[in-house]
């Protein structure tokens, strides 16, 4: 008979490996979570909670303090195109605050935690071994770069165009109840509400930053002094499949397409369901069809706007369109925000 230490590893302890955890605990999986990084765990993130990636983490038993948005705004120096959800609000959540509410959620399950980074993953037909962890499955939940991906044999490669994501928050009141993207030649920034006194701002962008890229958004922000910055990139990673065996891939360790659409947290928090939905029957090979089932329209839609906004024709074009056919930004957005 084979000794396992848990039924179930997961190697990264951000949104997508911790609610992970929650799902695996629900079903009554034993779980350890492999993370060398202190709580709270702070990265590179838009920051913003779609309605249902809200409500997937409620489901769980985790309400983030946070700022309610009504929904996505585009925004340029001369218009605005905006559109709300109709499943309700959706919420801006400080990266460390989401993540200790995850992790406090994820110790009152009785999951277990070791401090290490892996680097190595040995399988076989019966179970996984990695970081001296005997385990009937891995999940790899560990970022834009994973080791786990690479470790498995796994193959990514950085899409294109290359784009790179920086981060800030601004001690300033909030002044809008949506998230606000703000459309420049050069990229975009995403502003999102996050206490009633700060808001968090992501530029987005194929080049090195710049607030004045965005009059009208460094006009709310004049006299605030940027806290620290964060940075990711390049964002967009082809990954060629995201089962191997018994180790399965979760959030942006599985594939990203870009930040434009503020899905990420969202999207890892369905995955997570999913990938344990596949652990839990027996059955790793469904999780592919899972993951591209759970991640279609978000792919779709954020690549064609990627791609549609690349000419810098198009950007001009961007806001004015969205503004002419509210019907159809609105239908977007809210596709989205499922």
């Amino acid at each position: 008979m084979t000794n396992y230490d848990a039924d179930l590893l997961i190697v990264g302890g951000g949104p997508g490996g911790l609610a992970t955890a929650l799902h695996a605990r629900r079903h009554g999986l034993s779980v350890i979570v492999a993370e060398p990084r202190e709580d709270p765990i702070d990265k590179a993130c838009g920051e913003g909670l779609m309605p249902g990636g809200l409500a997937e983490l409620t489901s769980l038993g985790v309400d983030p303090a946070g700022m309610p948005f009504r929904g996505i705004a585009y925004v340029s120096e001369h218009r605005r195109a905006e559109a709300r959800f109709r499943s309700g609000p959706g919420r801006g959540v400080r990266r460390t605050t989401l993540h200790a509410a995850l992790a406090a959620r994820a110790k009152e399950q009785d999951t277990e935690w070791i401090r290490t980074k892996v680097t190595s993953v040995q399988q076989d037909a019966h179970g996984v071994s990695a970081a001296g962890v005997r385990a009937k499955w891995l999940v790899g939940a560990d970022g834009l770069h994973s080791t786990i991906r690479r470790a498995v044999g796994i193959n990514a490669t950085a899409g294109t165009p290359r784009r790179y994501g920086v981060r800030w928050h601004f001690k300033v009141p909030v002044w809008s109840e949506f998230v606000e993207v703000y459309w420049s030649r050069w990229g975009e920034a995403y502003v999102t509400p996050v206490e009633p006194d700060l808001v968090g701002v992501a530029i987005l962008s194929r080049g090195r930053p710049d607030l004045s890229w965005f009059p009208r958004l460094a006009r709310h922000l004049e006299g605030a002094s940027p806290g620290q910055a964060r940075g990711c990139g390049p964002l967009r990673q082809v990954v060629s499949r995201r089962v191997a065996g018994r180790v399965l891939l979760v959030g942006d360790a599985a594939g990203y397409e870009d930040a434009l659409t503020g899905e990420g947290i969202s999207l890892a928090v369905k995955q997570a369901a999913a990938v344990v939905n596949a652990i839990v029957n027996d059955a790793p090979s469904s999780y592919e069809a899972a993951w591209h089932r759970v991640t279609r329209d978000y792919r779709l839609l954020t690549r064609g706007l990627v791609l549609a906004s690349t000419p810098r024709a198009t950007r001009r074009a961007m806001v004015p369109a969205c503004a002419l056919l509210p019907g159809v930004f609105g239908h977007a957005v809210n596709t989205l925000a499922r």
